[in-house]
């Protein structure tokens, strides 16, 4: 019987995947590259929480704007001059109350409104936080740290292929007259994701 010669063949990394992908669309023609580094300056320069907390803090001290974004949140954020996506088309706003908790997931991938509240961190791409968060939402919640009171209702979001949420949560009292720019200091990513309250 010949003896057969199993060479060991290493695994390109998804880096160099990534990159053998991107040289071969250069070469013809597709700019990806470009594209990349556009991606990756958006990415790190413009979708920003800060965006989703502007937006939080004009609900919290303009009624008129909060009913515009309670009603149409695509068409609210816009006015203030943050793009979404056009495959975004609707963007949903979730209105906590000291009774009701609002959580958003994507069990399928890791969707988010990422122009409004940035891109998700590592914990929401997670599958075991994408499948948990929809079957157990309280103890999920008491494991990030937010450990709710029995009343509270929680409502979990789905995202869709189509439809964006973004939580509102309950303004802390203590901040009731602030200004925009200070209350936007207070808004975080989790509180927008509904994972934490302020």
């Amino acid at each position: 019987m010949a003896q057969v010669d199993y060479a060991v063949r290493q695994t390109a990394t998804v880096e160099q995947r990534v990159d053998a992908i991107q040289a071969a669309l250069d070469a013809r023609g597709f700019e990806a590259s470009q594209a990349v580094d556009e991606l990756g300056h958006m990415a790190q320069e413009e979708w920003l929480p800060r965006n989703g907390a502007r937006v939080l803090a004009r609900a919290w001290t303009d009624p008129a704007f909060r009913e515009r974004l309670m009603a149409d949140g695509r068409a609210a954020v816009m006015e203030l001059g943050l793009p979404m996506p056009k495959h975004h088309r609707h963007l949903v706003v979730l209105e906590n109350t000291p009774t009701v908790q609002n959580v958003i997931c994507c069990t399928l991938c890791s969707c988010t409104a990422f122009t409004i509240i940035g891109l998700p961190p590592d914990w929401y791409k997670d599958l075991e936080y994408r499948a948990r968060v929809v079957r157990e939402s309280r103890t999920v919640l008491k494991e990030m740290g937010l450990d709710l009171p029995a009343e509270v209702e929680i409502r979990v979001w789905d995202t869709t292929a189509d439809t964006r949420y973004m939580v509102l949560p309950e303004q802390p009292a203590h901040t009731i007259g602030w200004p925009e720019d200070k209350l936007a200091g207070i808004v975080t990513r989790d509180a927008m994701i509904g994972v934490a309250r302020l």
